[in-house]
This record gives C-alpha cells, sequence and structure tokens, in this order.
C-alpha cells in the first residue's frame, strides 16, 4: 500500500487539536521543552526569510525582464495596485468589523492572568540581513542582470534559489506544525486557548467574506474595462476557484485558471502570458489573509499598530510576495519578518497570525487564481488589438 500523505491542512488541524487537549494535561518540564523547540524554530524562521527573498525575487525579476516590454510592465503594476489595494481595503474593513466580533485586549497580559514557560536553552540565530535590505538588494541585482545580461551571475542565482527552496519545502514546511502544536500546546497550558480559538473562527470568516467581496469588486471593474458581463466571467472561474482552494497553491492552479480565462474570451496568447506570470506577482487573496489576521492579531492582544505602519507593511509586503510561486506557504514565509520588524509583533504572535493563516490556507490562493482572471480581461482588452 502506498504510503498516506496528508497536506499542509490537515497536519495544521491535527497539531492545533493536539495541542490543545495535551496541554491541559502536560506537566511543566514538557510545556518547556516545547518551548524550547518553539524558541528555536523562530530563530531558524528569522534566519531563512532573507535568504528566500534573495534567492527566490532576483532570479525571478531577471527572468521577467525579457522581451515581455509593455505587457509585462502593464501585468506587473496592475497585479501590485490590485494586490496593495486589497490589503488597504482589508485593513478598512476590519477596523469596521473587528471592534463588532473580538473584544480588544482579550489575550493581553491585563486581560489574560497565565503563567509563563521559559525555554531550557535560548540560542540566537541573527539573520545575515533584514528583509527590507534583502529586497533592496534583490530588485538591485535582478534589474543589473537585466540590463547587464549577465548569464553565469543569474544562473548562481537560480541555483541558490532552488537550495532555498529545497530547505523551505524540506525543512520548514514539515516542521511548520510542530511549531504549531508547541505554540497551542503552550496557550493551552496557560489557559488562554479558548480565547484564542474563538477569536480564530470570527477571524477566518471574515477574511473568506473580505476575499469574496474583493473578487465581485475585481470583475465588476474587469468587466467595465473589457465590457463583459462580470458575474458571468466570475462564475466562469469557478473551477479555478476551487482548485486553488483545495491544493492551496497559486502555480499548481495555472493550468485551470489558463482553461477558465481561455472560456471567459481571453485570446490564447494573452492567457499564455498573464496566467503564469500573475500566479508569480499577484497576491490579493493571501494579502487578505495577512491584512485581516495581522490587523485581528493586533486588536485582540491590545496593540495599537499606526496607520503608517500599516500601510508601510501592506506596501512592502506586495513587494515580498513576489518570493512566494511555487513554495507552499511561500507568501507567509515572505511576509514573517515584516509582521516583527514593521508591526511590530512578538515571536508569539507572529507564531499565531501564521496558525491562523494556516489554519484555512486555501481561500488565499483560489482568491489569487480568481483574480488573476480579472487581470487577464483588462490586459485582452488593452493589448488584443495591437497584437
Amino acid at each position: 500500500m502506498k504510503k498516506l500523505k496528508l497536506g499542509l491542512f490537515p497536519k495544521v488541524v491535527i497539531a492545533i487539536v493536539c495541542g490543545a487537549l495535551l496541554g491541559l494535561v502536560l506537566p511543566d518540564a514538557v510545556v518547556r521543552l516545547f518551548k524550547t523547540f518553539n524558541m528555536l524554530f523562530a530563530q531558524l524562521l528569522k534566519f531563512i526569510v532573507p535568504l528566500l527573498v534573495l534567492g527566490l525575487v532576483t532570479p525571478a525579476i531577471a527572468g521577467l525582464g525579457k522581451g515581455a516590454g509593455k505587457m509585462l510592465l502593464a501585468v506587473v503594476v496592475i497585479s501590485y495596485i490590485s494586490t496593495i489595494f486589497s490589503g488597504f481595503l482589508s485593513f478598512g474593513g476590519a477596523n469596521l468589523v473587528v471592534p463588532h466580533i473580538l473584544e480588544v485586549g482579550e489575550l493581553s497580559p491585563e486581560g489574560v492572568q497565565a503563567k509563563e514557560f521559559a525555554p531550557f536553552i535560548e540560542l540566537k540565530i541573527p539573520p545575515l540581513c533584514d528583509i527590507l535590505t534583502a529586497l533592496v538588494l534583490s530588485f538591485m541585482i535582478g534589474i543589473g542582470i537585466i540590463v547587464t545580461n549577465a548569464p553565469a551571475l543569474k544562473k548562481g542565482f537560480d541555483e541558490f534559489g532552488a537550495i532555498v527552496k529545497l530547505t523551505i519545502e524540506k525543512v520548514i514546511i514539515p516542521l511548520l506544525p510542530w511549531y504549531i502544536f508547541t505554540m497551542i500546546c503552550e496557550m493551552s497550558a496557560k489557559g488562554v486557548i479558548a480565547a484564542v480559538m474563538g477569536s480564530g473562527v470570527k477571524i477566518i470568516l471574515t477574511g473568506v467574506v473580505f476575499s469574496i467581496l474583493y473578487l465581485i469588486l475585481q470583475y465588476c471593474i474587469a468587466g467595465a474595462i473589457a465590457g463583459k458581463n462580470p458575474l458571468r466571467c466570475l462564475g466562469r472561474m469557478l473551477p479555478a476557484y476551487l482548485t486553488g482552494f483545495s491544493i492551496c497553491s497559486s502555480s499548481a492552479a495555472i493550468p485551470v485558471t489558463h482553461r477558465c480565462t481561455l472560456r471567459n474570451g481571453v485570446s490564447p496568447e494573452i492567457a499564455d502570458f498573464v496566467v503564469p506570470l500573475c500566479s508569480t506577482v499577484h497576491m490579493c487573496g493571501s494579502t487578505i489573509k495577512l491584512a485581516v489576521t495581522s490587523f485581528a492579531v493586533a486588536y485582540i492582544f491590545g496593540i495599537d499598530v499606526p496607520l503608517a505602519a500599516y500601510a508601510d507593511f501592506v506596501l512592502v509586503q506586495g513587494i515580498a510576495t513576489v518570493a512566494a510561486p511555487g513554495v507552499m506557504g511561500g507568501v507567509l514565509m515572505a511576509s514573517v519578518g515584516l509582521l516583527e520588524s514593521i508591526m511590530g509583533f512578538s515571536p508569539e504572535q507572529t507564531a499565531l497570525v501564521m496558525t491562523l493563516y494556516l489554519a484555512l490556507d486555501g481561500y488565499g490562493p483560489a482568491c489569487n487564481v480568481t483574480g488573476d482572471g480579472a487581470i487577464a480581461l483588462i490586459i485582452d482588452r488593452i493589448f488584443k488589438k495591437k497584437q
């Protein structure tokens, strides 16, 4: 019999359930051991994220600059505007909705009287650079490769990116459920798990609703530009949405997204170009997930995040998501450093964002790939006659 393999989503669910139950009965020494693992893994995440950005964004930029011309620029600009616009809309919506469904400060030290668990050892793994430095360096090198046509340098970064991607897929992603398990176990032992789980369901459902509303808005705009019925076009993208939801990957859903885009009347040459490119640069659904989840976590912990800091997070995260293609959880991995460096989250708060993000991972990629079809409609309207 073939070995049974569970996807990331079932593993996260199992981690949450086991952590919540075992945290109630495990002795403090075992919880401290789990806390030690949690702390070490958090340090490893901080170390790997700048390398992920440098290793994946650089060759992506270098590859995007070959022979695409004005259409490339149009797709990238529209995708980035859509991504950050979804973040700002989610921030505004969360401001309106979250105060009515969550209680401010309910997970703050003042709101929850909980004992603390110290790790047995503390080990610091400082990253080679922060994520903003990695982003700037990636753009500098990527654009430099395009201008100077440096094949050896591009090959080097392609190979470096492959190593980083392998590390993410073989080390980081497999250990994520254990990281979530140890975090949930500690929260259960502290006595705050009921508040977290109750809040988590509300946060996830809020993100799902926001993503669906944003898709309707996208297709209303695309339909107006392309002169087509937006609801009919959105309905034809349903197989792409369900595929992205089930396999939790924008890149893996490309064949289905491409087929649905053609059904909407987009020319084959436009669809061939736009759909694979958007799977790399258009991450509106993932941004909605991060925006809603991070705002809600800040709210329930009683953290006051200034609007300027949140705007900075959305703008930079929209660039950081270029590191996401081909890596399960890549958007989340690329944004972990921003949660702490820009939003001021603690490792525990960042871990909670990761847990809620992964608890229903599918609706982010589903929104991403469905939104790609809207961008294809716009690009087809602009460039079809020119082509």
